[in-house]
């Protein structure tokens, strides 16, 4: 680093100064955000100890991190990020953070083969951590060929944090299947499968948490602990030991030293990691290991973050000694001292004290003033040439060209490369010549006057002189948000296809209502292996109406079907009863109607011409370049189809479903830009007046400076403002409008309509969906809705309405942590207090009116400072506008409502929710209200509540317990399966459909309409004995061999039945296959039971081809009988069997016989070939 531009000491040297003590630092003046990594760089490579740097917070650390990798690719980057929890918190933190934290400690124990930067926050440097010995030799490295006993690895595991499950999706996970290991090591990005051969380790791969299939093999992988707090014999003794003495023996009651006692983790018992151990260390003793002392700087501000941290960790120590006693419960809570988890200012002091320090200033220096000058600035902000409505990118070329002739290097950062490549055709149009640059060094390769695009996650720009860039050149840099306005920057996430999220969760549990295509709604009983000929072969087991059962072969499990959740009321059937066939009849017959319908609907709007709409060229980039998110695939995908739609010239028709906050909204921007750039009129339906002011505001930002005039129409704007609506949207000077079903009055009239959207369709009554139906004939119509919709009937549909599914999350993977807790006024008051410490809202909602008052009492009661406002469906409209406005400006720090907040409201500033009477709500409507935090850059909490004297319904805890697992990505469509059932089809086929699901259960409903769909669209009008023939039925087979997947081969009930259903439903050689493989990889070589299980559902696929409806294969011979006793050819059947010269018989019964001795192995490889032989005779006739 070289000398400052007012000359005076070196900044990149203060190695020498006498500094220490943290007041006494060296400043570094004129180190704006982003030079500061670049200062970093430089300080790494002319310093020998260590270097850490302290951020604020984690987003400006993982700011930082991403500018490093661009100034400084050669350096190895280590974070170490802070607990996403408060102090003295009842909950444990995020494993993902604990495994990166971990890694990161043990990194530090290891010599490096690249200098290196740590890069942390306040939080986390004033935290201690677990002794360096925990760590010193606790990793374990495997590599392919390489030896370790079963028993020693996951001995391993088990003292180093790592917790048994079942099929692991986490950091921190392992799984044992005989040979095959599967683990989630902290600091991967993937878990890792190992393949053991006795001790050797044959394979060692990565695989996908989705699919749980491997893929890239592994050369080697070290393992190292996931966690800081252990549970071997020695730390239990030491816990013990130290609870005791801090709390005396009463204390032993606690449920926090009775589960750690007893070897088991307890939520939040982190919070108590001093007393695990003989001593706790800082993050500097790790450093400076070495010998050489760490040399540390801090962020702007990183002190004053320290004093408020420290401060909430005495106030949190306090509030925890004397909890808050409340009508609603009286929770233990027993803290141990500050000082045996944090350090104090002292400590602080010191520890800084033990090497140089420097504190970074985004100021000049002042005259006088100590420290050195880096000559940096902080960027231009076009902030004033957005304002006046300019093109910002023309004032950037400006701006360019000055700083070129200053000789500086214009730079413009965007925060992904999808941006940046935006970025790099508008400027390109507005004759700005730039190219893309992947790091510092090829900045300087760049030709004369032209500017480098970068991918850097900048907030603001800077500007800095060639003297501090070792280069020759200066740098202006200016960011997106600096050309751009607000961007929220999300760090990618690993992705999950959206079906996969459907399939998480359709399993089967013992006790679950299931539907027999044959025998109607019985209930799940569980797995039984009976004697069939002799052989073992595993049945589920079903209840029936009188106590009946009924045994299915697991290879026949597709004729089985989930219910639905909505099984209150709902009676079993009579196995050999009539009712459930009537019952089928009547549905199925509606359901073809219904399919005739929905295709004619779509035929005719097929034959008809729509508005003609092509993005304009040039403002469609500088538009789309307005939202400040990085778009998902799905997103993109959506968004083509709906571009495709527009410039087809027919009438779309197109359902976007996405999960709560997954950007459906800007798939409805941008179609409305590409109708109204074209001259058409579009306007935008909702269903409550408060989407409908938010939505107009955000078109209204969206659209400024663009040749459109967007108005609102609802009950919150005046009768005056509303006619002059109604008047523009008659004459045509109205280009967007956006209303609640007032727009759906027939009074409301348009000059050039080209298209609807409508939101959140699902809250419309029965008469506003046929007025939309009656809008819809020639306009295009884009249907935008939350309620998942399973990919079945996503397919089901294709062709009659189209649909684009948006599964990816823009957020990280767990943006809304989820407590489901009774009343504490204790860790409601931290939630409130953390809420408002970070700048931020709350949302209270309650499920009745008359619960309004009580619950405004008790907030009052635990956070008596807190500015509290309702807000409530029946309250004047122009009142409740106010209160919102208010509460959206940022006036009251919790709204307490009913569920009025639910439907899309978008308030960034809100990131924590709590609900009381939680237990009171449906389970769509609790995710639907969660979806209204974390839509911003901080993390959303959600506490779900109920009064802890109160016992919960089986139904709301399963409910309760639902959401918690719903931290899953994309978790609406795993909701699909739970909840969806008949309020979501309902929903998107009719409502008068919803009681035939009710008859039929939803997963039979949604393959009868695939059927009757699939019938309607072939055109076909097949004969009705030949319709019959294609339908549901399913084979019968018997070949006498034991047929199951063994207890010891897959261990886990619900992954065995999970497989069942997946083998079940297998009807090709080639997935047949695909699925030995994949049971090969995942649980080892296949046993004969599994092979034989595989060989009956690859016969079953051939029974139905030939027509076969039973298979019976013993030790003389094979025995075949005919669906309805029936052949599709008999003419052929009958040439067939003379062919065979009494090989084979014909019989009385229209059964068919092979006679002769065989042993096991032969009757499969004959009964194929016979059923081979039988489809190829039956194919004649289909062709004949």
């Amino acid at each position: 680093m070289s000398e400052g531009p007012q000359g005076g000491q070196p900044e990149g040297r203060p190695e020498g100064r006498p500094e220490g003590r943290s007041g006494h630092g060296l400043t570094v003046h004129g180190a704006p955000e982003g030079f500061d990594a670049l200062l970093l760089a430089r300080r790494r490579a002319e310093t020998v100890g260590a270097v850490l740097h302290v951020c604020r917070d984690d987003a400006r650390t993982s700011r930082l991190v991403e500018a490093l990798g661009f100034f400084a690719p050669e350096v190895e980057v280590l974070r170490f990020p802070a607990w996403d929890c408060l102090p003295y918190d009842r909950v444990s933190p995020n494993p993902e953070i604990v495994a990166e934290r971990v890694a990161t400690l043990t990194r530090l124990l290891e010599p490096g083969d690249r200098p290196r930067i740590l890069v942390t926050t306040v939080n986390a440097l004033v935290q201690r951590v677990p002794p360096r010995e925990v760590f010193q030799g606790a990793t374990l490295q495997l590599k392919k060929g390489g030896r370790i006993a079963p028993e020693k690895l996951t001995a391993f595991l088990e003292a180093n944090g790592y917790g048994r499950t079942g099929t692991v999706m986490e950091p921190g996970e392992y799984a044992v299947r005989g040979g095959i290991i599967d683990l989630f090591p902290a600091g991967e990005a993937d878990p890792v499968r190992l393949d053991l051969f006795g001790d050797e380790i044959e394979s060692l791969r990565h695989f996908d948490t989705g699919t749980q299939r491997s893929g890239r093999d592994v050369p080697a992988l070290w393992l190292r602990p996931v966690g800081e707090v252990f549970l071997d014999e020695a730390s239990i003794g030491r816990f013990r030991t130290a609870w005791r003495e801090l709390f005396g023996n009463a204390a032993a009651e606690d449920p926090l030293y009775v589960s750690v006692s007893a070897g088991r983790r307890h939520p939040g018992m982190e919070h108590w990691a001093g007393l695990f151990h003989d001593r706790m260390e800082t993050l500097l003793d790790y450093l400076q290991a070495a010998g050489a002392p760490a040399s540390v700087s801090l962020d702007h501000q990183a002190e004053d973050v320290l004093t408020a941290r420290l401060e909430m960790i005495e106030d949190h120590y306090q509030a925890r000694r004397q909890p808050v006693r409340s009508a609603e419960s009286e929770v233990p809570y027993r803290p141990a001292p500050p000082d045996s988890l944090y350090l104090s200012r002292a400590g602080w002091d010191r520890m800084l004290a033990t090497g140089p320090l420097l504190r970074f200033s985004p100021f000049a220096r002042p005259d006088g003033a100590e420290g050195v000058e880096a000559g940096g600035r902080p960027g231009r902000l076009f902030t004033e040439v957005r304002a006046a409505g300019q093109n910002v990118f023309t004032a950037y070329a400006e701006h360019a060209r000055a700083m070129l002739e200053q000789g500086r290097r214009p730079v413009v950062a965007a925060w992904t490369r999808g941006s940046r490549d935006r970025l790099g055709n508008l400027l390109r149009e507005n004759r700005v010549a730039a190219q893309a640059v992947e790091d510092f060094a090829a900045l300087g390769r760049l030709p004369q006057g032209v500017a480098g695009l970068a991918v850097l996650g900048l907030e603001r720009g800077f500007l800095c002189p060639a003297s501090a860039t070792g280069t020759g050149f200066g740098l202006s840099v200016v960011g997106e948000q600096d050309l751009l306005g607000e961007r929220i920057a999300r760090p990618p996430r690993r992705r999950r296809r959206a079906d996969q999220f459907i399939a998480d969760a359709t399993g089967i549990e013992q006790g679950d209502l299931v539907v027999h295509q044959d025998h109607g709604i019985g209930r799940y009983d569980g797995l039984e292996t009976l004697q069939v000929s002799g052989a073992p072969h595993d049945c589920l087991r079903l209840l029936y109406d009188g106590g009946d059962k009924l045994f299915l072969p697991v290879e026949n499990i597709e004729v089985l079907s989930r219910f639905g959740s909505e099984t209150q009321g709902v009676a079993l059937d009579k196995l050999g009863g009539s009712s459930w066939q009537s019952r089928k009849a009547r549905a199925k017959q509606r359901i073809q109607d219904m399919a005739g319908q929905l295709i004619r609907i779509a035929a005719e709007r097929a034959t008809r011409e729509g508005t003609l709409a092509i993005p304009p060229e040039g403002v469609w980039d500088e538009f789309c370049s307005r939202f400040p998110f990085a778009e998902t695939e799905d997103q993109q995908r959506a968004i083509a189809d709906v571009l495709e739609d527009l410039a087809s010239g027919r009438p779309m028709d197109r359902l976007v479903c996405g999960d709560v906050g997954f950007g459906k909204t800007e798939v409805a921007l941008r179609a409305a830009f590409v109708v109204a750039m074209s001259g058409a009129q579009v306007a935008v339906v909702v269903p409550t007046t408060l989407l409908a002011r938010q939505h107009a505001r955000t078109f209204a930002a969206r659209f400024a400076g663009f040749p459109v005039t967007i108005a609102q129409l609802s009950r919150m704007v005046t009768a005056k403002e509303a006619a002059r609506v109604r008047e523009g949207l008659k004459d045509g000077t109205v280009n967007i409008v956006i209303g609640t079903h007032a727009l759906l009055a027939k009074s409301v009239e348009f000059a050039d309509l080209g298209m609807v959207v409508v939101d959140e369709e699902q809250h419309f009554g029965v008469a506003h969906k046929e007025r939309l139906k009656a809008l819809k004939t020639d306009v295009h119509v884009l249907t935008l809705t939350a309620t998942p919709i399973p990919r079945t009937l996503q397919l089901a549909l294709t062709g009659v309405r189209e649909m684009s599914l948006i599964a990816t999350p823009p957020v990280d993977r767990l943006a809304v942590r989820t407590f489901i807790m009774p009343w504490d006024g204790v860790v409601l008051r931290e939630a409130i207090q953390r809420e408002r410490f970070r700048g931020g809202q709350i949302f209270c909602v309650v499920p009745r009116l008359e619960d309004m008052e009580k619950v405004s009492a008790r907030l009052r009661e635990i956070v008596p400072d807190a500015r509290v406002v309702e807000a409530h469906g029946q309250m004047p409209p122009t009142h409740l506008e106010k209160v919102m406005t208010e509460f959206g400006d940022g006036k009251h720090d919790i709204l307490l409502a009913t569920n009025i907040v639910e439907s899309g409201l978008d308030m960034p500033a809100v990131n924590t929710l709590i609900i009381h009477r939680a237990d009171m709500f449906g389970l769509a409507q609790l995710y639907q209200l969660r979806g209204r935090v974390g839509r911003g850059k901080q993390r959303g909490y959600a506490y779900l509540t109920w009064p802890a004297t109160h016992r919960l319904s089986a139904a709301a805890q399963k409910r309760l317990e639902v959401m918690q697992t719903l931290d899953n990505l994309g978790a609406g469509f795993t909701l699909a399966s739970h909840d969806l059932d008949i309020r979501g089809a309902g929903n998107l086929l009719g409502d008068e459909q919803s009681g035939h699901i009710r008859e039929v259960g939803i997963e039979l409903y949604q393959q009868m309409l695939e059927e009757a769909v699939a019938e309607l669209k072939s055109g076909q009008g097949r004969r009705k004995s030949e319709l019959d023939y294609a339908g549901a039925w399913t084979p019968n087979i018997n070949l006498g061999l034991p047929v199951l997947i063994p207890e010891d081969y897959v261990r886990d009930l619900p992954v065995r039945l999970g497989l069942y259903r997946r083998i079940g439903s297998l009807a090709t050689e080639a997935e047949i296959e695909a699925m030995a493989a994949e049971l090969a990889d995942r649980f080892g070589p296949l046993p004969p039971e599994v092979e034989n299980l595989l060989q009956v559902v690859a016969i079953k696929a051939l029974c139905r081809e030939a027509g076969v409806e039973k298979v019976d294969a013993g030790p003389k011979g094979v025995v075949l009988g005919f669906f309805r006793n029936q052949f599709r050819n008999p003419g052929g059947l009958v040439s067939w069997v003379s062919a065979q010269k009494g090989l084979v018989k014909l019989r009385p019964d229209h059964k068919l016989a092979l006679l002769r001795e065989m042993e096991l192995p032969q009757r499969v490889r004959v009964a194929k070939d016979l059923l081979v032989a039988l489809a190829k005779v039956a194919g004649q006739a289909k062709a004949a």
